[in-house]
């Protein structure tokens, strides 16, 4: 009898990224995505631009006023968006 070695596609969907090295690139483009999900659309619609360098999220708002209020909130941020996508993705957040 043939014993086989059954694994779930999202398993070998995962090893495969992770061999190629695109694993980061993609938690990375989830984290981003799920910015004004996180954020909220009020949020969000201040927002120019968001990208991760470095661990850290750089967020571009056209509101002064709403930048220094984000920036005190900061750490609750980060722990929602790495549960967002299920990794820890990044460290920090800044908004500029």
């Amino acid at each position: 009898m043939f014993k086989r070695d059954v694994q779930s596609i999202r398993d070998l969907v995962l090893r495969n990224l992770r061999q190629q090295g695109l694993e980061t690139p993609l938690l990375q483009r989830r984290l981003v995505e799920a910015w004004p999900m996180v954020a909220g659309p009020a949020v969000a619609r201040y927002t120019r631009e968001a990208c991760i360098r470095n661990q850290t999220l750089f967020v571009s708002l056209s509101s002064p006023a709403l930048r220094a209020d984000l920036s005190m909130r900061r750490a609750d941020f980060v722990r929602r968006l790495n549960a967002a996508v299920g990794n820890r993705v990044i460290v920090d957040i800044r908004f500029c």
